[in-house]
């Protein structure tokens, strides 16, 4: 049985929402906020001397940027598979903090200060797991096959391979590096 929410929602795809004014709007939304940020593209003076950025241009360029990726499928396409999922990933570590939050004194919680390694940690792991989804949206081929099957393929088929072991060992020489040069400020915090 199909519900009146659930016919609004199939006429809005069939409208074009999904494909063609969300992506507009995220990719302008973003796009306007960072110019307006870094004032890329200059500033205006006001009557009290006071410089502000060149709204004008701004909401121009972030206009036909949101316009170019509307126009190509491809980009759409990875925004409407990889959203959703890394949502998904902000959830699970939204619920994670929640259930931590349970077993803490009512007070703040700064996580980044009060556990910078843990902190750390899931910040790594959240940037692998927004990359592999990231991987997973992208198409290669037109077989449909994406870039994560493709390194995935890759990896499983040389492991044994130079390639691999080369990025392995380029990947020990890295932390091997970074435990040397660590500073001795950084050797006494963490003693």
């Amino acid at each position: 049985m199909v519900t009146p929410l659930g016919k609004a929602i199939e006429f809005f795809r069939e409208f074009g929402l999904f494909d063609v004014v969300l992506p507009f709007l995220l990719t302008f939304t973003i796009v306007f906020a960072i110019l307006e940020k870094t004032r890329i593209l200059g500033t205006a003076k006001l009557k009290d001397n006071t410089e502000v950025s060149n709204k004008n241009l701004n909401s121009m360029v972030a206009f036909v940027i949101g316009l170019l990726v509307v126009a190509t499928a491809n980009v759409v396409g990875f925004i409407n598979e990889a959203l959703p999922n890394i949502i998904i990933v902000v959830v699970i570590v939204f619920s994670y903090l929640i259930m931590l939050g349970l077993f803490l004194k009512t007070e703040e919680f700064n996580f980044k200060e009060k556990h910078p390694k843990w902190f750390t940690a899931f910040m790594i792991i959240i940037f692998i797991a927004v990359l592999a989804i990231s991987a997973n949206a992208i198409k290669v081929d037109a077989a449909g096959h994406t870039a994560l099957e493709v390194v995935l393929d890759f990896l499983i088929n040389n492991w044994s391979g130079a390639v691999v072991t080369s990025i392995i060992f380029l990947i020990v020489i890295i932390f091997a590096m970074w435990g040397v040069m660590k500073s001795p400020k950084d050797k006494k915090e963490s003693g």
